[in-house]
């Protein structure tokens, strides 16, 4: 019962961790990503439709990406689209594909995605301590129903914060690393 609640805490925080992850690789750091167009959303015959499924984005060096459409009909949309989203470029419309040239990344550029990419490890512990608060009311729930003992209660809750301070741990870590990445010239 016990076991059950500490493996779904410890599998909820694992996903509020891979979802800082996925938030990260839309983040700019020195060399661009296909990734940056994540967002970018397409009006393909009335439905918005991700970009990555109208045509194929390739990363052509590392300030440029190139996005060839499956159907020529849909450059405007996709141009339109990317203007929409900001992503840093500006969409080079040739009639055959669509060129992306970023700049290089300023400081000050830099420190912002910094400070972009530490909401989201904010969020990500928020979305921790959360679980730990869903799992401690659970134990809390037993305790009550007289399922487990005031003693078992304590050394569960206590198992919880030793998950949540790991966790915890885990997105200060990635934290420092992807900084000393993004700040990297």
């Amino acid at each position: 019962m016990l076991n059950e609640i500490f493996k779904e805490c410890e599998a909820e925080m694992k996903s509020s961790l891979n979802h800082m992850l996925r938030d990260f690789k839309t983040l700019r750091t020195g060399k661009i990503t296909t990734s940056v167009l994540d967002n970018v959303k397409v009006d393909y015959y009335g439905t918005m439709t991700a970009l990555d499924q109208v045509g194929s984005i390739l990363v052509a060096d590392a300030t440029t990406i190139v996005i060839n459409p499956w159907e020529k009909n849909l450059l405007q949309q996709i141009e339109s689209a990317i203007s929409k989203a900001n992503v840093g470029a500006n969409p080079n419309n040739d009639g055959i594909q669509i060129k992306l040239f970023f700049p290089a990344m300023t400081v000050e550029q830099r420190q912002e995605s910094v400070k972009q990419m530490k909401g989201m490890g904010e969020t990500a512990k928020v979305a921790i301590r959360n679980d730990r608060k869903h799992s401690n009311d659970k134990i809390k729930k037993l305790e009550k129903d007289k399922a487990i003992t005031a003693d078992e209660s304590k050394s569960a809750q206590d198992n919880i914060q030793k998950i949540t301070d790991k966790f915890i741990a885990e997105v200060e870590s990635i934290l420092k690393t992807k900084e000393s990445e993004i700040l990297k010239v």
